[in-house]
Parts: structure tokens; C-alpha cells; sequence
């Protein structure tokens, strides 16, 4: 722990919980010299005290332990995932056998937070979101906690149950599809986030698509998504979407509002071209890069402010608003490696936002969403195979990267 940044995080809690130091002192049986020792990085308290600044400051003591609280917030679907792995996706009508069943935590939220937690455990994460009082909500809020995760902002519903989604995934391909019922997300909206209490560096939101009240129309902003994430980057915080894969006719509608209040945006290839119409692969299959690139100069042009970021089994691609232009070949796994790719979509946008975190660049940061993607294949659920930082940059340098033409 950092003891300058650890001064200045209890400096800021105390001024937020609008106490002195003499109060801050009286409150935790010490002198108020103790106090201001802290917060200009000459010591640490007793760790017998940290659940009492936890207690006072409304914090976890995970925040308190952690010594910098600006770092990356998360928001919006949490839900459970069910993973079935079957033989094969029937035809309609027809049968297929579950090999073995299972359940996950699921969601923007949960799957890219708690891979986040597990490439590097020194990064404060917070989560926002809604869930249902029920075992479910428990399971999801329980499990983030595990990783030393925040989840003082999850909101719990007396409406909704937690949200569920039923995951079908093919045994050989690990290709996925999937089943969702809305629950406590489709009433997750921006009267449930304290946006005076946000305390990061980037603010990630997904999946647009998938969350209906911020989904839903704003006259001033295009959608209510938009707004939040304009409150957002008023309050000097980078701001971050992903989107979901879903059968819609709205991807334009939905996403282009917000990209003029993102700093960054993170997509697959099928969900950015949904925007423009064009196709992002040839006829025989292979990558059609001329309208990848073409589908984010368009979009970059609706106002992404620094980096937007498209993905797809075989590359990622980047443009930033100077109109540079990287693309970085996926890597080349061994046949069997692939277990399943529930997570693998989450796992790379966790790649990209903690290199963004990092200040990586360019082929950099695409080539560490990759290995982090990769790390996700490996196993069946969406977190279990996320490996720390270390181990991903191994994983980069064993396997080469698909030449990409």
C-alpha cells in the first residue's frame, strides 16, 4: 500500500463524510496529529482499525486496504448464468444432450469486474447495478466480494428477482447462445447510482441493448445511457460502453447517442457493423476489414473521444480520434485449448480497460485483451480461467498471433 495515496484517499472520505480531523480522532480513540500524520503519507493506522474507518467512512475495508480508491467502476447487467454444454445447437424442433450443467456469475458487471480482480488485485473495483433479494442476488454480490470487489453501490430490488440467463454451449466450438430474462437489470436505471459518489478513473457501462431503462429515450440526450454517461464525464471520469449480441433492430438507434459522450467504446465486429448495415465478412466467411474499418471511422465520427475498439474471434482493431488505425492478429491456440467462450467477449473488454488503466497503447493493449480473451477460453465458465497479469503476457509470447490480410 501506498502510503501518499493512502493519505490522500482517507483526506477525501474525511472531507466526504464532512468530519475534522479532531472528529476523525475522536471517533477512532486517537489524536488528531495521528490523523494528519496519515494523510500526508507518514504512516498507516492500525490494522485494528480498519474496520472502524470502514464503519465511519461507509466503505469496504477492501477500499480502505487497497490505498487508491480511483480506479475502475463497472455498471450495469449482473445476473446468473446457467452454462449447459451440449452436443451440438439442434435444429428447431429437434433434440440435443446437456453434457453437464452448472451455474456462473453472468454480466457486464460480474464477468468484467471479477476478471479485472483477477488480472491484477491491487486495482479498486467498484460495481453498480441491481439485483433481486433473493439467493441469486446473494450468489452474484457474494461472489464479487470474494475478489475484494466494492459492491456497496449494488441496489437490491423489492420488484424484480435477479436476473438469469440460460447459456447453451457447443462442446467442440464453444459457441455460444443464449436464453435471458430481464429480472432486477430491465429496471436498473440512473436514479439508482449515486453519481456524486463515483470515485474512478473510468466508468465502463454494459451491455447497451440489454438494459431497458437506460435504454430507454431522452429527449435532450437520444437515451437516458447517454445522459448518464454526459453526468459522468462532467465529473471528470473516462467513460466506457459494451454492447450485447441480441436480435434487434434498434443497434443504431441505441448506440449512437452515446458515442458522443464516450471516451471509450468496446464492440464486436457483428455488433459495430449492426450500426452502419455493413457486413463484416465476406461471402466465403473470411474478415472483410475494408467495412470494419470503414463501420468505426463512422462511428468514431459520431464522437468517440479517444479509442474505439472492435473484436472478433480472429483480430482486434482500433481507431483512435486521430485516425490511427491498429490491428493486432488473435492468438493461434492449440487444438482442445478451447472449453468454452461464455466470457470470452467480457475477458476482452477487461484486457482492454485494464491496459487502458495502464496507460498501454496500440498493439499493446490489443494484444493483452487477447491474451486475456484467450485466458477465458480455457475454461468453461465465464471467469474461471482469467490468470494475473503475468501469466497472460506468458500466454502472449507462447502462442503467435493470426496473420491478418
Amino acid at each position: 500500500m501506498n502510503s501518499e495515496n493512502f493519505g490522500k484517499m482517507i483526506y477525501k472520505l474525511r472531507k466526504k463524510a464532512g468530519l475534522t480531523q479532531a472528529e476523525l480522532a475522536s471517533r477512532l480513540n486517537v489524536t488528531d496529529k495521528a490523523i494528519s500524520k496519515w494523510e500526508n503519507g507518514g504512516g498507516f493506522p492500525e490494522i485494528t482499525q480498519i474496520p472502524a474507518l470502514s464503519e465511519i467512512f461507509g466503505v469496504s475495508s477492501d477500499y480502505i486496504l487497497k490505498g487508491d480508491p480511483h480506479g475502475i467502476a463497472i455498471a450495469g447487467n449482473i445476473l446468473v448464468d446457467s452454462i449447459n454444454i451440449i452436443e451440438k445447437y439442434p435444429e428447431k424442433t429437434m433434440l440435443t444432450n446437456v453434457l453437464s450443467q452448472s451455474n456462473a456469475v453472468g454480466g457486464c458487471v460480474c464477468n468484467t469486474i471479477i476478471d479485472i480482480a483477477k488480472i491484477d488485485p491491487d486495482v479498486f473495483l467498484t460495481a453498480i447495478g441491481k439485483v433481486g433479494n433473493d439467493d441469486y442476488g446473494h450468489f452474484v454480490t457474494g461472489q464479487m466480494q470474494k475478489y475484494g470487489i466494492d459492491t456497496s453501490k449494488v441496489v437490491v430490488s423489492d420488484n424484480c428477482p435477479t436476473s438469469h440467463t440460460m447459456v447453451m454451449s457447443e462442446v467442440d466450438t464453444g459457441e455460444r447462445t443464449f436464453f435471458y430474462a430481464g429480472g432486477a437489470n430491465a429496471e436498473f436505471g440512473i436514479d439508482d447510482i449515486d453519481l456524486d459518489a463515483l470515485d474512478c478513473k473510468i466508468f465502463h457501462a454494459g451491455y447497451i441493448m440489454l438494459l431497458d431503462m437506460l435504454d430507454a429515450k431522452d429527449e435532450e440526450y437520444g437515451t437516458k445511457m447517454a445522459r448518464l454517461l454526459s453526468e459522468v464525464q462532467k465529473r471528470g471520469i473516462k467513460t466506457s460502453v459494451d454492447v450485447v449480441s441480441a436480435e434487434s433492430n434498434k443497434f443504431a438507434e441505441n448506440i449512437i447517442p452515446t458515442l458522443k459522450y464516450c471516451d471509450y467504446a468496446i464492440m464486436n465486429e457483428i455488433e459495430s457493423c449492426s450500426v452502419t448495415g455493413l457486413s463484416p465478412r465476406n461471402a466465403d466467411g473470411s474478415l472483410n476489414i475494408e467495412n470494419i474499418k470503414s463501420t468505426m471511422e463512422t462511428l468514431v465520427g459520431y464522437g468517440v473521444r479517444e479509442k474505439l475498439i472492435v473484436h472478433c474471434s480472429e483480430a482486434g482493431f482500433m481507431l483512435d480520434s486521430k485516425g490511427n488505425f491498429t490491428v493486432s492478429g488473435s492468438l493461434c491456440l492449440p487444438k482442445g485449448y478451447i472449453k468454452g467462450s461464455v466470457g470470452a467477449g467480457d475477458a476482452y473488454a477487461a484486457g482492454c480497460l485494464y491496459g487502458l488503466y495502464q496507460g498501454y497503447d496500440g498493439e499493446k493493449l490489443l494484444e493483452f485483451a487477447a491474451g486475456s480473451a484467450a485466458m477465458s477460453l480455457s475454461k468453461a465458465d465465464s471467469i474461471s480461467g482469467m490468470k494475473p497479469k503475468r501469466e497472460i503476457e506468458n500466454l502472449i509470447k507462447m502462442y503467435p498471433k493470426k496473420e491478418i490480410k
